[in-house]
């Protein structure tokens, strides 16, 4: 149902007195028309600004609004009662006439990123104003590579002006952080713990991934990475990889999304009861060396654990580094399996023949160690065992 106005709606508003706009001064306004060179905005009281359509068009040269659309615009000047805004100020323009209001009003300000210098970037305002952005207000995350930066035309906003314009501070984060919130605002509307998404990996550190879910950082933390333990990150994962995980946990308080990719995979434990018999001996990898045993590794995502108990022989060690070295792939047998605490107990496969070698060595050991006499009479049992012989007929 369209909206209609009241009798003294319209004749309150025939009778405005249009507005007086400040240099610098930030609008919310509607878009009403579009032509081949301006977009025209509504500004109420039957006034209307206009807008450089360039600032509207993207890399390709497509028109990135239409109209209806409601715009944030900063005016610049008035000229035969027609009100020129912009929503950002661009070096084609008067750049150093409002780069004051710029900072006042904190109008984004188009520059090229020059170079890289000690602590951040110098940004080419104009030919007559350079200004400095620090790293930590380049992103709204940790920069990798800073000469992915330069040369490139962004959007700045000024947050330091001094000494008449000598000392101009500049920082994209107070941009990026409103686009974030934008989007983060939508994601809250369709995100749902559970579900499956694509997201593009954009940095990776030793505890996980940072993933981009359309203009949110997600995290993918190491431990979800894969079913195994993983040693090396980014042996997994690098920054462009395009992945899909289950969402595991939305924090909006804090704008947190934490990320599974194991989830994808099929749960190798729900196999293990049909694969593993208790009694039953398999090859393993030592994973992991602690002093109440080590970690064996049957497949990705299963390990079981070997006693230290079980290492020694019957001596007493204090790590399983006295005996086992990482990597080393060890014979064990299956002890115990509990599945719903998803732990399996082992045992070297090689312990029974083990003892028997051990006890037929102390064995041999005490039979070497008893003097043997050429001229012996033979045991006991030995000489009862002739005089039965010389008895018998």
């Amino acid at each position: 149902m369209e909206d209609t106005k009241s009798f003294a709606e319209m004749f309150e508003e025939s009778y405005a007195t249009p507005k007086h706009f400040s240099v610098g001064e930030k609008v919310e306004a509607t878009i009403v028309n579009i032509s081949p060179e301006w977009v025209f905005v509504d500004l109420g009281a039957k006034s209307e600004g206009y807008i450089d359509k360039k600032e509207f068009l993207a890399d390709d040269g497509s028109l990135t609004v239409k109209e209806g659309d409601v715009i944030t615009a900063y005016f610049l000047s008035s000229r035969h009662s027609e009100k020129l805004f912009t929503t950002k100020l661009t070096a084609k323009k008067s750049v150093d006439e409002f780069l004051v209001n710029a900072y006042q009003n904190a109008i984004p300000l188009e520059a090229i990123v020059e170079r890289e210098v000690k602590g951040g970037f110098s940004v080419r305002i104009s030919a007559n104003a350079n200004g400095f952005c620090p790293f930590s207000q380049m992103e709204t995350r940790r920069i990798d590579t800073a000469a992915d930066y330069i040369g490139k035309k962004l959007d700045f906003i000024v947050i330091e002006y001094g000494e008449n314009g000598r000392k101009i501070i500049l920082s994209r984060r107070p941009l990026l952080e409103k686009i974030e919130q934008d989007k983060i605002a939508g994601l809250k509307e369709t995100l749902k713990k559970g579900m499956t998404v694509q997201g593009v990996v954009t940095s990776v550190r030793d505890f996980g991934a940072f993933v981009d879910i359309g203009g949110m950082q997600a995290l993918l933390p190491v431990s979800e990475m894969t079913w195994g333990r993983v040693d090396d990150t980014k042996s997994l994962y690098k920054p462009g990889d395009t992945i899909e995980a289950v969402i595991i946990n939305l924090d909006w308080e804090n704008d947190r999304v934490t990320l599974s990719f194991k989830d994808t995979l099929p749960d190798p434990w729900n196999e293990v009861v049909r694969n593993y018999v208790e009694g039953s001996t398999h090859r393993g990898k030592v994973s992991r060396l602690t002093d109440f045993g080590a970690f064996i590794t049957l497949e990705a995502g299963v390990d079981g654990l070997l006693h230290i108990s079980k290492l020694g022989k019957g001596k007493k060690i204090k790590h399983a580094q006295d005996v086992l070295s990482k990597d080393r792939e060890i014979d064990v047998k299956i002890e115990k399996i509990d599945r719903d605490s998803r732990r399996i107990s082992l045992d070297l496969a090689s312990n029974d023949e083990g003892k028997q070698a051990v006890d037929k060595e102390e064995k041999d050991d005490y039979q070497n160690y008893l003097p043997k006499s050429p001229n012996t009479m033979g045991t006991f049992g030995d000489l009862l065992s002739g005089a039965k012989k010389k008895k018998s007929p």
